[in-house]
């Protein structure tokens, strides 16, 4: 055989040898894979080692004026090695009694007699992952870190803290609905804001390593993590957190005056859409009100009532009636098919315009301007009404949306008497934060803005995204026809069924309203009783709208259910508050050819420097007799406010009286005595004769103007 051939018959040989390692290789790997697969795979969970996800740091939610409404608060788990090596039973032994005491006295659930049988049964069964108390504070985690044993630290001691965090709502049940929860589901977090923005708030979850120990226990493998999570973005809302808690209380008191079955109370801010409260109460079984379903957003009901406004922008709008017609309401009652309609109130004119028909929520006029108008055309009415939007949802972020529900004349239960109904709110359903969004429409020149509960998304204290406010329709109507929605709307309470909410030093428009509300099984009656549901939807400062507000209450059962005493209360105490509170609603102090200060006020007396100070900043006229005192007093006459002399001398007691707390207790104490103080105020006597020679640490005691009682 030549070389050349030798040399190719041996790579043959080597080349066929490595093909059928390779080949072997393969066919092993394949036979693991599929042949013996039950056999060779291990249960993640009962693995040795197994890779653990570790939640990220959830973001915080916050109202528009910087406070918590949401948080993440940490707490720990004391756990305990009692295996390891540094731990010997000399350590463990003589310090076991300390820690218990320890233990027993910083959390007082056990007696300490009971930590130590605990720990020492831990320690004879050599537990690796002992857990010696859950769910503690921050605060007692760094005072634990103290204790005996525990002061040796992870390897020393076998000690770990494990973190953990609980979501925490900070202002208890205000907006809570709203806010949201993180209880799972089966798609995860979706209830309110924190359904919504879950993504955002959640932020990456990071890796890392656990062991197994002996009883199935898994222990971190490394004190560091694999892959480190990245915290949650926050949250800025809406909401204006004192504001919610006046529309809370409000809303709380008059469900429980008229013993009402649930409410909501909304206000939105007119140019921006955004939901600056809502409050949503529903009566518990013990009596009480809690935050338990968000029916501002949820309910849709028969509105009633309110709905008028929309019936009648539609025939406005379309040049079939001017608000000055005349309208025959034959004394309160009329038929449609045999189903009588009425009015609440029968000492009106037989005749009456179209614009009182809406000031005293004429269910008999209304119903028969668009009965007269539409009938044998009703679909050009409900195509009106959608074209206002009313059957569409707004689209909001949090989920759950009730569903509005329009019926047209092609609806298998459209009758002859659903054209008349639906023109005074029944037989169809809406929800609240709806019917304020038409509202706000109105009061914004007719530009329709999507309700906006979150003004931005922020990280680390830096903004990521900021959401403007959305338009949903530039114009909901015709300028005419907005006009005079605005006349008629002013007229309800001016002139209409919600004078009760004209007494203000600000104008209110808006709508009552009064609905039955059926029952599923039982129709308009339940336990033989009536269900009512009163409402007023509104906006103020009327004149130049700022914001917009609706209040709905359901079932209230005093025998009182009229939207003007029911809803109307509620209305008017959160408008007063937010007229009281928002300065952009009132006139500048400064306004042109409007004098700074009336007249001159009435001022205490005091330090010299801040009473100039500050009256010659508040443009207040003043006659400066003063000789260059520290100390003065301040006479008014209506005009100009006189500084006069107070002269205080050493080891004399001084004359406080008609100063503020603050300078008097300066005064007396820097002059060696101490001071007593009832009440508050002003200060109206003094018990030590000013002028009389003082004794150092005598007491003396301060009469003010207003008592703490």
């Amino acid at each position: 055989m030549s070389v050349k051939k030798d040399i190719l018959w041996r790579v043959g040989v080597v080349y066929l040898l490595m093909a059928l390692t390779g080949l072997s290789i393969v066919g092993r790997i394949v036979w693991l894979q599929f042949g013996e697969r039950d056999k060779w795979s291990v249960d993640s969970d009962t693995a040795p080692i197994r890779q653990v996800n570790i939640e990220a740091n959830r973001g915080d939610i916050y109202s528009s004026d910087g406070k918590l409404l949401a948080v993440s608060v940490p707490y720990y788990d004391i756990r305990l090695d009692l295996t390891v090596d540094s731990l010997t039973d000399n350590v463990f032994y003589d310090h076991v009694d300390q820690l218990s005491r320890a233990l027993s006295t910083t959390f007082g659930d056990k007696s300490w007699v009971d930590y130590k049988r605990n720990l020492i049964r831990a320690r004879q069964a050599k537990l690796q992952y002992y857990l010696v108390k859950r769910d503690i504070t921050y605060d007692q985690m760094i005072k634990a870190r103290e204790f005996p044993i525990f002061n040796r630290g992870r390897y020393k001691g076998g000690v770990r803290f494990i973190e953990k965090s609980e979501r925490v709502k900070p202002n208890g049940y205000l907006a809570s609905r709203t806010i949201g929860s993180t209880t799972e589901s089966e798609r995860g977090n979706i209830v309110g804001l924190e359904g919504a923005y879950d993504e955002a708030l959640r932020g990456k979850e990071g890796l890392r390593l656990f062991k197994r120990l002996k009883g199935n226990i898994y222990v971190p493998l490394y004190d560091k993590n694999e892959v480190d999570p990245e915290d949650g973005m926050d949250v800025v809302t809406t909401i204006d957190l004192n504001i919610q808690d006046v529309a809370e209380k409000a809303l709380y008191k008059q469900l429980q005056k008229h013993n009402a079955h649930h409410g909501t109370a909304i206000l939105m801010e007119v140019k921006t859409g955004d939901i600056k409260a809502i409050a949503n109460l529903q009566r518990r079984s013990n009596g009480g009100y809690w935050e338990s379903v968000n029916f501002g957003v949820g309910e849709s009901t028969v509105p009633g009532s309110t709905f008028k406004a929309a019936s009648l922008m539609v025939a406005l709008d379309d040049g079939l009636i001017s608000i000055d017609d005349s309208i025959n309401i034959n004394n309160g009652v009329t038929h449609y098919y045999g189903v009588k309609v009425e009015d609440s109130e029968r000492n009106e004119p037989k005749t009456i315009t179209v614009k009182k028909a809406f000031e005293i929520s004429s269910n008999v006029g209304i119903t028969r301007v668009i009965y007269d108008h539409y009938k044998g055309r009703e679909d050009q009415f409900i195509k009106g009404l959608y074209d206002l939007g009313l059957n569409r949802k707004l689209g909001i972020e949090i989920m759950g949306e009730g569903e509005p529900f329009i019926k047209s004349p092609s609806h298998s239960d459209w009758s002859g008497v659903s054209l008349p109904m639906i023109a005074m709110g029944y037989e169809l359903t809406l929800t609240p934060l709806q019917i304020l969004t038409f509202y706000n429409a109105i009061a914004n020149n007719g530009k329709e803005v999507k309700p906006r509960f979150v003004k931005e998304i922020r990280y680390r204290g830096n903004r990521v995204e900021r959401f403007d406010p959305e338009v949903l329709n530039p114009s909901i109507c015709t300028r005419k026809t907005l006009g005079d929605m605005h006349t008629m709307l002013n007229g309800v309470v001016e002139n209409g069924t919600a004078r009760s909410l004209s007494k203000t030093n600000f104008r209110i428009a808006g709508k009552t309203g009064t609905a039955q509300i059926p029952d599923k099984k039982t129709g308009y009656k339940v336990k033989s009783r009536i269900s009512y549901q009163a409402s007023f939807v509104g906006y103020f400062p009327a004149d130049d709208p700022k914001y917009s507000c609706i209040v709905v209450i359901n079932s209230p059962s005093n025998d009182i259910y009229y939207g003007s005493l029911v809803a109307g209360p509620v209305f008017l105490e959160v408008a007063n508050k937010v007229y009281a509170t928002q300065l952009d609603i009132h006139d500048p102090v400064n306004a042109p050819g409007r004098p700074v200060v009336a007249e001159a006020p009435y001022s205490k007396s005091g330090s010299y420097h801040e009473l100039s100070e500050t009256l010659s900043s508040l443009g207040v006229k003043i006659e400066d007799e003063n000789n260059g005192d520290k100390w003065v007093s301040t006479v008014s006459d209506g005009e100009s406010v006189r500084i006069l002399p107070r002269e205080v001398q050493k080891n004399l007691v001084p004359n406080v009286k008609d100063m503020g707390l603050k300078d008097a207790v300066y005064l007396l104490e820097k002059s060696g005595l101490k001071v007593r103080v009832n009440g508050r105020g002003t200060v109206r006597g003094q018990s030590l004769t000013p002028g009389s020679v003082i004794r150092r640490g005598q007491t003396i005691n301060l009469e003010m103007s207003l008592s703490d009682s």
